[in-house]
C-alpha cells in the first residue's frame, strides 16, 4: 500500500468516526429530551439530526459498497470506528424506544380527546317527527390513526 492510500484511508476513518460520534451525541440529547418529557426540545434540532443521519447513511452505504477504501487505514483507527459504531447502535436502540413511547402517549391523548368530543355531542337522531333529517352538529371530527 502506498503512503497516500494509507493517509486517505486514515482520514476517511477519522471522518466516519467524527460523523458517527456527532450523530450519537445528537440522538443521545434527543433521547434525554424525550425522557424528560420535553419532546419540543428534540423537535428544535430535528433538522440537524436528519442531516447527520442522511450523511451517515450515504457514507456507510459507500463503505459497504467498497470496504477496501478503509483497508489501508491502521488497525487502531478501524477499531475506533467499530467502537464508535457500536456506541451509535446502542444509542439508536434507546432513541427508538423513547420515540415509540412518545408516539404511543401522543396517540393515546388524541384518541382520548376524540372520544370525549364524540361523547359530548351525543348520539344523532337521523329523522325528526316530520320525516325530515335533523340538523346535526356542523363540526367535523376526524381521527387519523397515524401520528
Amino acid at each position: 500500500m502506498t503512503d497516500a492510500a494509507t493517509l486517505n484511508a486514515t482520514a476517511r476513518v477519522r471522518q466516519l468516526i467524527d460523523l458517527t460520534q456527532r450523530l450519537t451525541a445528537r440522538l443521545s440529547a434527543e433521547t434525554k429530551a424525550f425522557e424528560a418529557r420535553r419532546p419540543q426540545d428534540a423537535a428544535l434540532t430535528m433538522a440537524e439530526t436528519q442531516d447527520l443521519a442522511n450523511a451517515y447513511r450515504r457514507e456507510s452505504a459507500q463503505v459497504k459498497a467498497d470496504p477496501s477504501v478503509l483497508a489501508p487505514a491502521p488497525l487502531a483507527a478501524r477499531k475506533g470506528l467499530i467502537e464508535a459504531t457500536k456506541a451509535f447502535e446502542a444509542t439508536l436502540s434507546t432513541h427508538a424506544r423513547a420515540v415509540e413511547a412518545a408516539r404511543t402517549v401522543s396517540e393515546g391523548l388524541v384518541r382520548t380527546i376524540a372520544a370525549e368530543v364524540a361523547g359530548q355531542r351525543g348520539s344523532p337522531s337521523a329523522y325528526g317527527a316530520s320525516g325530515k333529517a335533523n340538523a346535526g352538529d356542523g363540526r367535523a371530527l376526524a381521527l387519523n390513526r397515524m401520528a
